[in-house]
This record gives structure tokens, sequence and C-alpha cells, in this order.
């Protein structure tokens, strides 16, 4: 099925995990993707691999998310290369897990910086061309921890709560210009960062979800084909938790 031949999507975050799982989906629906990492080499292998299924469907950009003026040239860029962009995933997101008491000034504001201010320099980058096309799709990856709250993650859960406020101001602000936000709340994911985790860690992580199982990369990826699609035209401002009911 090919939701998205003729668009265009940006994807961050998508060097490995769920961006790549992103990224990949939406290149197999028919878009053309502009994948973009912090590294080169983890955006030129996501790349690679969307090219090897489908020809010239992606390119890699590499920048720090968090760095405004950056995120503003890559943005042109990516304009000057694409024409346009017609969905935007902000996925780019990192953990500094402590306590709060000995959650350090770097600790918390490096993940501000990624998580929350990154989502917001690519959205900034993106707006100008979505109102001129009076379209456009902006989907930012969130997570239960900024629905509930976990231990340890002050900082994290800011920064996740912070982006589902900021998507549904953003949501009002261009609704009438034809462009959606949403928000996706993964919750326990299996990717290369969770695989690390202690299997103590893992087995607190399971009791806390009803349907007794972790996810995958593609759960996420299926919720944001979804909210990038056509049927979901008239939804904007919501917030979609993919996390087998743990947060409920």
């Amino acid at each position: 099925m090919k939701r998205f031949e003729n668009q265009f999507a940006i994807v961050t975050g998508a060097g490995r995990g769920i961006g790549e799982a992103i990224a990949k989906r939406l290149a197999d629906e028919g878009a053309k993707v502009a994948v973009v990492s912090r590294t080169e080499s983890n955006s030129a292998k996501t790349a690679a691999a969307i090219n090897a299924a489908h020809t010239d469907c992606a390119r890699p950009y590499a920048v720090d998310v968090a760095d405004f003026d950056a995120v503003q040239k890559t943005g042109e860029q990516i304009i000057a290369d694409f024409g346009r962009c017609d969905v935007l995933v902000n996925n780019a997101g990192i953990t500094r897990d402590t306590l709060a008491m000995r959650m350090s000034s770097e600790d918390w504001d490096v993940v501000l910086d990624t998580n929350l201010k990154g989502a917001f320099n690519f959205i900034r980058s993106m707006l100008r061309p979505m109102v001129k096309q009076r379209s456009g799709r902006i989907i930012n990856i969130s997570s239960v921890s900024g629905l509930m709250g976990l231990a340890g993650q002050a900082n994290y859960a800011a920064s996740k709560a912070g982006l589902i406020g900021m998507t549904k101001s953003i949501a009002r602000e261009v609704a009438s210009r034809g462009i959606t936000a949403n928000v996706i709340a993964p919750g326990f994911i299996e990717t290369d960062m969770t695989s690390g985790l202690g299997e103590a860690v893992r087995n607190g992580a399971l009791a806390q979800i009803p349907l007794q199982k972790f996810g995958a990369g593609g759960d996420i990826a299926a919720a944001v084909a979804f909210f990038a699609s056509p049927e979901a035209s008239f939804i904007t401002g919501q917030v979609l938790a993919v996390d087998g009911g743990m947060s409920m």
C-alpha cells in the first residue's frame, strides 16, 4: 500500500531503533525520506538500507538537533533537495537517567536540549514551508514517561511531557493552514538502547505492562504511518500511547 507516493518525509533520530523503523515504514509506503541522525555514519547506514529496497528513496543528513542554527541550515538544505516537507517526525532523543538528588545540571540540560528543544528546532525550520504549501503532518515521539513519570527520569519525563504541551500549542497555531500535529507516546520498546538493560529492570518493566510483552519499533512506525496518512486528516493535538496498556 503506497499511501505516501510523491510525499517527502523527515525523520530525526533515524540512524537506529525506532527512528530507523519509522523511516523504513514511510519509505515502504512510497515516501521519499530525509534520514537525520547526529552522526553521518548512522544516517548513511539507514539511508543505504532504504535505497537498497527502494532506489533513490532516501538521503542522509547529519546534524545535532539541539543546535538551532545548524538545524535551520539543514532544513534549508532538505527543502532545496526535496522541494517540500509533507511529514516531519521528531524522534531524536537521549536519556541521562539518575535520581533527581544526584542529577547534574549538565544531565538536565542535554536531555531537554535534545528531546524538547531539538523537536522545536526542526518544527521551526519546517513551519514556513508547510504553511506555504498549506499542508503537513507533524508527529512528535514522546514517551509514557511524559504521561506518568518514572523514577530516575525527571529530565527525560520533563522533556517528553513538554513535547505534549508544545504539540498541542502548535496544533492550534497551524490547524487553519491544513497542518496537523500529534504525539505518539511509546512504552517499553525493544531497541539497541533497551537491550542492554539488566534482567531485573526488564522484569520490573514487564510487570507494569498489562499485555505482558514489550513492543517493537514496527509498532511505533505503524502509529506514525497512521498519523501521517489521509485517514488521520481530522485528528490533531492528540496523544496516542503505544505501550501495551502501561500508562492507562
